[in-house]
């Protein structure tokens, strides 16, 4: 059951608006079920409707005009609570209903129970699964009720409601969640074609810029040539930047200024103050030594994604929040790079799981540098032509919404918890689509026998726990031409399998044979280690554990290379693809 409160000053136009069956069609039977005294005029069911319902403004009003005579009524003296049930649930009946505007009005403290000094208040029911409660916020003592935090307090009350009436228990938020478009944005954009209002159209448009861009100059340009967003910066007396609006053109008539929206009103983490303090933590990538290899954005970008699961084992919140808003502008780049068959599934991958970025836990984005300064080189760079990258990095990011799922159930994030499950259904849809011809092809090179049966045996020593599973799994002859194009690049293969395995637990893996595949392509990119320092590992993996060493994935992750820049306009051509 959902509460929406609201208040107003005019109590006849919101009774007027209650009562009306005309303009409004889904009004049907409109009646009181409830009031504050169980003897209020019911102009739902009388014959002189207009004269009932001004008896009932009177009533509702009579404290508000004592107080103002007094100077004490403040002007939006009308509270409005709306209680709707869930499609799925039952019809309750007026009885039931008026118990509910009871418990409401007590827990907001409109109208506590056995308080006789309590505001007057009516609940009025005119179609099957809702009723609104009208209040006047003046009480018989003629102060103003105290209905702190009314929504938060009607919330609690509905869950409790919703566990003794047997009905859907809905999943509440933290007060995060990004604001809902109104109804009359809802309308406006049906109006106009759009399948989405302005306000979340601007929302992803403006989330993708942020993930995309490493400076607050580069975020206005691409914002200023976006076919359709309008930008407006804020500055302080001093020049520097307080802020920005944006804009959609298809907002703006002959006759009225387009509808802006500050960054905070499009999501919590997109003000100008927070946007800017992620943007200082992708900081300075160091140069690359001359004669080295770049190292490969996309490799990068994988393994910073396959250190999350185990950085959301912790005991940093801060550092996991930090990490989970990384993996989030991640998904939001990531339709930047990819074709237009899988762009779609990753568009609602990134809307889902923009929900669990959020939560009450303040983010140190320092944490999580890596992750950005990798996503940001991939934009800069030409896309993958074989698609093997983009399926290594989305192998990666099925774990990383597992783990967001199971990291936020523990903290009771309920909304963060739907998020994060929604978007992994849209993150296996596009592994499923990306990895298919990749695997096909790798797949494609199988060894002869021999080799393949020496690698099996490399398998069943490496990983014995998940051997079965790999072996059976369809992916196994891409993973053994995986194997021995490693083994002929110099490297070893048994060993490279341990590591593999150490990195990620194939226990959540739908493919492990798939997911050790794509870990033995990254880590065969790599130079093969000398004789020298292959009888090194030797010596070394005979020795007794001392400390876990740090992964190969996390000392790559610092060396990460500045991939060069491309000019803006580059980019903003790649976001107007993805954007439409």
């Amino acid at each position: 059951m959902i509460a929406k409160v609201s208040s107003g000053k005019d109590t006849a136009g919101l009774i007027r608006y209650l009562f009306d069956t005309k303009k409004a069609k889904d009004h049907t039977d409109p009646h009181l079920v409830a009031s504050w005294d169980g003897f209020a005029p019911d102009p739902g069911r009388t014959d002189d409707f207009t004269a009932t319902k001004r008896l009932l403004v009177a009533d509702l009003d009579m404290r508000v005009k004592q107080a103002r005579r007094l100077g004490r009524a403040s002007e939006r003296h009308v509270w409005h609570c709306s209680l709707r049930a869930a499609t799925t649930d039952r019809h309750l009946s007026d009885e039931e209903w008026a118990d509910i505007a009871r418990r409401v009005v007590a827990a907001t403290g409109i109208a506590p129970q056995d308080d006789p000094d309590g505001c007057r208040w009516v609940a009025v029911r005119h179609a099957p699964d809702h009723i609104h409660i009208a209040a006047t916020k003046v009480r018989g003592d003629l102060s103003t009720a105290r209905h702190w935090n009314d929504y938060l307090t009607a919330d609690r009350e509905l869950a409790t409601i919703e566990k003794e009436y047997g009905l859907f228990q809905v999943v509440r938020g933290d007060r995060t969640a990004a604001k809902r478009p109104t109804r009359a944005e809802q309308e406006k954009a049906r109006r106009q074609g759009q399948d989405k209002p302005a306000r979340e159209r601007l929302r992803t448009i403006v989330r993708t810029a942020v993930a995309a861009t490493t400076s607050t100059e580069e975020f206005i340009r691409l914002l200023n040539h976006t076919d359709g967003v309008l930008v407006e910066v804020v500055h302080f007396p001093s020049g520097d930047i307080r802020g920005y609006k944006v804009a959609s053109e298809d907002t703006t008539t002959a006759d009225k200024e387009p509808v802006w929206f500050s960054g905070s009103e499009l999501a919590p983490d997109l003000s100008f103050p927070k946007f800017r303090a992620r943007l200082e933590a992708v900081g300075p990538q160091p140069t690359i030594q001359p004669g080295r290899r770049r190292p490969n954005p996309w490799h990068q970008a994988t393994a910073a994604t396959e250190r999350i699961p185990h950085h959301l084992t912790r005991n940093d919140d801060r550092a996991s929040q930090a990490h989970l808003a990384a993996f989030g502008e991640a998904l939001d780049a990531l339709p930047l790079l990819v074709p237009a068959a899988i762009r779609a599934q990753l568009r609602e991958a990134a809307s889902a799981f923009e929900r669990a970025t959020r939560s009450r836990i303040q983010a140190e984005h320092h944490h999580a540098h890596a992750l950005r300064g990798a996503v940001r080189a991939m934009l800069r760079e030409p896309a993958p032509r074989d698609g093997t990258a983009l399926a290594m990095f989305l192998d990666a990011a099925v774990l990383v919404a597992i783990a967001a799922a199971r990291w936020h159930q523990l903290r009771h994030h309920d909304q963060q918890v739907a998020a994060a499950q929604q978007t992994l259904l849209h993150l296996q849809a596009a592994y499923d689509q990306a990895a298919a011809a990749p695997l096909t092809a790798l797949g494609k090179r199988r060894p002869p026998q021999q080799t393949v049966d020496r690698h099996i045996h490399h398998i069943r020593r490496a990983v014995p726990e998940h051997a079965e599973q790999v072996l059976a799994d369809p992916a196994i002859d891409a993973l053994t031409a995986a194997l021995a194009k490693a083994e002929a690049l110099g490297h070893n293969p048994e060993q490279l399998l341990k590591q593999a395995a150490g990195q990620r637990a194939l226990d959540d893996a739908r493919s492990p044979a798939g997911t050790l595949a794509w870990r033995m392509q990254r880590f065969s990119a790599r130079p093969a280690p000398s004789a020298h320092a292959r009888a090194a590992q030797a010596r070394n993996a005979s020795r007794p554990k001392r400390a876990p060493a740090q992964s190969a994935g996390s000392r790559s992750s610092r060396g990460l290379a500045p991939a060069p820049v491309t000019s803006t306009t580059t980019l903003i051509t790649t976001a107007q693809a993805a954007w439409g």
